[in-house]
């Protein structure tokens, strides 16, 4: 996959320390500056299996070392 259907993000070594709770798809899509869809696209491109309703954390550590950790989370 080339950069241009993922951002470049820095990946933080602080993902682990963060406490994270559930979240729905579409703040963590918030998040990011993107649509739902978008970030829907960037979880099959990457063979994430997310199940629906809300996002557990493990899964939340996992999008955001894949992604990077969202601006206003840092």
């Amino acid at each position: 996959m080339s950069s241009f259907y993922f951002p470049v993000m820095n990946i933080d070594p602080k993902i682990d320390d963060l406490i994270l709770v559930p979240k729905y798809r579409n703040i963590v899509a918030r998040e990011y500056g993107i649509s739902i869809r978008t970030l829907n696209r960037w979880f099959e491109r990457e063979n994430f299996n997310i199940p629906r309703g809300l996002i557990d954390p493990a899964h939340l550590r996992l999008i955001y070392k894949t992604f990077g950790i969202p601006k206003n989370l840092r």
